[in-house]
């Protein structure tokens, strides 16, 4: 039998809490503790007052490229590596440090996030193998794009946006409400 550290069970329960509360999905809960899966759905219960999300989790490198998902995404991880780089964070505590940084940025830019941590957590996975990051050659920030396209005059979505971007039905409801109450 193996002895088993009350402390390190603690500290996985925390993160493990921590991830719950941000909204991760049970496959990314084992993934990044070392509790049993009846353990974490008892904790997830516990903590959400519900069962978690059934299903797989989100896995096309697309989602990451579309205009909006694309700008949040490459924010997120503009944090992540600055963060890896500057600090001793590393792994999931680096994830969850940026992810926090990551949604109070957009939240103080009265933004809705679009990225969870679930696709955070996928994302940062991705990198090097379907997907990378490149400079947008007018502006020099740092976009995600798929990793075996040729990509040497990228232009990002913020520059060059598509025809139909931000010409949503929640836009258009807004504009259409706030054209009524004048």
């Amino acid at each position: 039998m193996r002895n088993k550290s009350v402390v390190t069970e603690g500290k996985q329960i925390q993160l493990a809490i921590e991830l719950i509360n941000l909204g991760a999905r049970l496959q990314v809960l084992e993934s990044e503790t070392g509790l049993s899966r009846e353990r974490l759905l008892k904790l997830y219960k516990e903590v959400k007052g519900e069962s978690p999300s059934k299903g797989m989790l989100p896995f096309s490198a697309d989602w990451f490229l579309s205009w909006q998902p694309n700008i949040h995404s490459s924010l997120f991880v503009d944090i992540y590596h600055y963060l890896t780089e500057h600090t001793e964070l590393r792994g999931i505590d680096a994830l969850v440090k940026a992810y926090r940084l990551y949604l109070e940025h957009v939240q103080a830019n009265s933004l809705e996030p679009i990225l969870t941590l679930t696709r955070a957590w996928t994302l940062v996975r991705f990198l090097g193998s379907l997907l990378d990051i490149v400079p947008c050659k007018r502006c020099g920030g740092h976009f995600i794009v798929h990793r075996l396209e040729l990509n040497g005059n990228y232009v990002c979505g913020l520059c060059h946006p598509p025809s139909r971007a931000g010409k949503t039905k929640k836009l258009a409801a807004e504009l259409t409400q706030a054209a009524l109450a004048a």
